[in-house]
């Protein structure tokens, strides 16, 4: 609003006719909730709201130091089954190792950590069994002419 209200007209008619005119020149139109439901009234009221939605929005997380490397190691173990190469998953092991590592020597603040270093080895041996059923799968695919392992 950037009128003042006239003298001798009600503030509701003057605010009325203000959102009247903004909306038929489309000013709602490109607000961030238009079109959108609003959120639950019935919902408790929390002081933190806004930042809570700020969060959110921005894909941020706040986790402990040791439930975020757990998910960290987590994310790790399946990067080792989209990884095409030895040398690939050597290094997606060896960089959570070394975090894994770090963090038993010097406890993190948080629930306990509950890992422990991945044998690369072992992991190797498991990554190459997946890979040469999931290639053996793919040669039956290829061979019966269909790609999607039905005869």
């Amino acid at each position: 609003m950037t009128e003042r209200k006239p003298p001798g007209v009600s503030f509701e008619s003057f605010v009325d006719k203000q959102i009247r005119e903004a909306t038929e020149r489309g000013e709602f139109r490109s607000l961030p909730g238009f079109g959108k439901p609003l959120d639950d009234d019935n919902a408790p009221y929390d002081a933190l709201w806004w930042i809570k939605s700020k969060m959110h929005r921005e894909g941020a997380a706040v986790l402990p130091p040791s439930l975020a490397l757990r998910k960290e190691a987590e994310d790790a173990r399946e990067a080792v089954d989209r990884a095409v190469s030895e040398s690939q998953v050597r290094r997606i092991l060896g960089e959570i190792n070394t975090k894994i590592a770090a963090a038993l020597l010097r406890p993190p603040a948080g629930p306990p950590l509950n890992l422990k270093p991945y044998d690369v080895d072992t992991v190797l041996t498991e990554w190459r069994a997946t890979r040469a059923a999931r290639d053996e799968r793919g040669g039956q695919d290829r061979r019966d002419g269909t790609g999607d392992g039905r005869a």
